[in-house]
């Protein structure tokens, strides 16, 4: 297999799929593999769902853009469900959680700026993940990433995520703060999910201040978590949500939501985007929002993250190179004692699709359409391959 038209910016496992059916992929040999990655919590619906695929096809018989500067009313319709769904008021649609997470840090300096804030700063966490745009990885919190792009964008601070002491800090000893950027759960940075306090306090925090609360939910929105979105575990509504991935099932699009103060900073020619919202990708949000209405796959979800969970415990509970279990609903990680990226080949030799996160975190993101049935087989692969590449370690 070749690439040499390819710039070499990923590594990439010595397999190609060609085809999928919900929870299954089928590379060019013939081989299946059960993928519980979901193209990293991208299709959150299984592969090649029908309600999607009947919706792409149908729109691709029609129309497939025209622009923003006429009216869509597909792009109204899935606008009006997503806002309806995830408690917000209006939507500005993207292309992908880098595009949404610029919007999210434009709406932040335009508060600011608003407020007389002559160099707004927006406090964001470390080990967080927000995208690779100039703006985007300087709100990462990864020097892994943003090594040899510098110079990095002003205008950031940085706290340690789930410290509400350092945060608290920060925001009542500078005035320029004018907005927090955090994920409920941070992905890439390991799986790790925020605690109550922490995000009951920043809400408390951005609420007190006029600060702007914005939520990164690229990862974790679209029924992820067990709720359509996760702030939704909480009992107060954010001023910025950004989301992605499972948003489209597989075709590219993302979604800067506002609300309360933040409703109405957006003004025409303040944002844009050519793609943004065209009517192909707005077809497929309709089928992937109604389905995870329909099908209650946000409760799906809950159960079995809550499943796993229990069987990775029980599976894994003599193996001491486990170091902790954590996650939301379908949101999961293992963490290992040491770096173990070798696990994402040993479990595709095994025929499952999982991978690696912060060195050391094993992460799973299957489907939440998975079967109990699948559910079963993916603990079935997993934790022989864990246990035995956790042998090898003594």
């Amino acid at each position: 297999m070749t690439e040499t038209a390819l710039i070499p910016t990923y590594a990439r496992l010595p397999v190609a799929f060609e085809s999928g059916r919900g929870a299954w992929l089928t590379d060019t040999q013939g081989n299946t593999y059960l993928d519980a990655l979901s193209g990293i919590a991208v299709c959150g619906l299984g592969h090649a769902h029908p309600a999607v695929t009947e919706a792409i096809q149908a729109q691709a018989a029609k129309l497939l853009h025209t622009s923003n500067l006429y009216q869509q009313p597909i792009q109204e319709a899935a606008g009006a469900l997503l806002t309806r769904l995830a408690g917000m008021e209006k939507v500005f649609f993207c292309n992908s959680g880098a595009e949404a997470n610029e919007g999210a840090i434009k709406l932040a300096r335009l508060h600011g700026h608003r407020k007389g804030v002559e160099k707004p700063q927006l406090l964001v966490m470390n080990n967080a993940f927000h995208g690779r745009t100039l703006a985007t990885l300087t709100a990462t919190g990864s020097r892994k990433v943003q090594a040899g792009f510098e110079p990095l964008v002003s205008g950031f601070l940085r706290c340690g995520y789930n410290d509400l002491e350092a945060a608290s800090a920060l925001i009542n000893s500078r005035s320029d703060i004018v907005a927090v950027l955090v994920e409920p759960v941070q992905g890439e940075g390991g799986v790790t999910p925020a605690s109550d306090e922490f995000m009951n306090g920043l809400a408390a925090l951005c609420q007190e201040k006029d600060l702007l609360l914005m939520l990164d939910e690229v990862q974790t929105g679209n029924g992820r978590t067990g709720r359509y979105f996760a702030y939704q575990h909480y009992d107060w509504t954010p001023d910025v949500l950004t989301t992605a991935k499972g948003l489209g099932n597989g075709v590219p699009v993302g979604a800067v939501m506002v609300s309360g103060k933040a409703a109405d900073l957006f003004q025409p020619g303040h944002h844009g985007s050519t793609y943004g919202g065209n009517p192909l990708v707005c077809a497929s949000v309709l089928a992937v929002l109604n389905t995870l209405e329909q099908e209650k796959l946000c409760e799906r979800a809950a159960y079995l993250g809550d499943y796993l969970v229990q069987g990775l415990k029980q599976g894994l509970s003599d193996c001491a190179a486990v170091k902790t279990l954590r996650g939301k609903g379908l949101m999961i990680g293992i963490e290992m004692t040491q770096p173990c990226t070798e696990l994402v080949k040993l479990a595709l030799e095994a025929g499952l699709l999982i991978n690696v996160t912060a060195g050391q975190v094993v992460r799973l993101l299957p489907p939440l359409t998975l079967t109990d049935a699948e559910a079963d087989q993916l603990l079935e692969r997993l934790i022989p391959v864990i246990l035995k590449w956790a042998a090898r370690l003594d």
